[in-house]
């Protein structure tokens, strides 16, 4: 079965299109900043775990790049770098490592997270994979050009969900370049139906980056 491509506000059965599914990747790319000697479009993946009452749990259930900085991470080699990725408490979310320009993938994702559907605790019922626009001060190059940045800047932004036992790869959300000024999209949800696991692209955007996001879902 080849992979589907969903549009905004379209759902997917992930248990059904991939009997035994367990764990998933899911994987972000966008393209670099061409313009000569532009800011850097530095995007990060984060994820939201959320109960019934629309809120993470406890701290560990954001998974984001910050995790790292008070000790919740495990250590990943790649050739002779040892990266680190955020993880949930229960180990069920492993976080990205972070790409800070767009500039790793080659014919790859820039970031991915990945997610072992069967530990993750069942007082879960969702989990929102989420994009914003990492900006001054808290950008690598202290620029302050990217204040002004927005995702009606950034092409071919989008996210992937990989089955990790067999690398196939199962849907793609493309984002469409519908915002202007803003800077954190909720790409999409994984729910929970029943016993089962489904995916919505839900397209959301807001202004005021990841803090936005934060004051959402805690």
């Amino acid at each position: 079965m080849g992979s589907f491509n969903l549009s905004k506000g379209e759902r997917f059965s992930l248990s059904k299109a991939a009997p035994g599914l367990s764990t998933v990747r899911i994987g972000m790319g966008w393209n670099p900043n061409e313009e000569p000697n532009g800011p850097d479009f530095d995007l990060d993946v984060s994820a939201f775990a959320i109960n019934s009452h629309f809120k993470i749990p406890s701290d560990s259930y954001f998974v984001f790049y910050g995790q790292v900085r008070i000790g919740n991470y495990v250590e990943e080699k790649i050739g002779n770098v040892v990266f680190q990725r955020p993880i949930t408490d229960d180990k069920s979310i492993l976080g990205a490592i972070d790409d800070p320009d767009g500039r790793r993938s080659d014919g790859e994702d820039d970031e991915d997270m990945i997610i072992d559907l069967t530990k993750v605790n069942h007082n879960i019922e969702q989990i929102i994979i989420c994009a914003s626009i990492c900006k001054y001060p808290n950008d690598n190059k202290r620029d302050r050009r990217t204040l002004e940045q927005s995702f009606g800047m950034v092409d071919d932004c989008y996210i992937r969900i990989v089955d990790e036992t067999t690398g196939n790869e199962i849907l793609r959300y493309d984002l469409a370049k519908e915002s202007n000024s803003d800077d954190a999209i909720e790409f999409g949800r994984l729910f929970r139906v029943g016993n089962t696991w489904e995916f919505e692209a839900m397209g959301r955007s807001h202004t005021g980056s990841l803090q936005t996001l934060v004051d959402m879902y805690t």
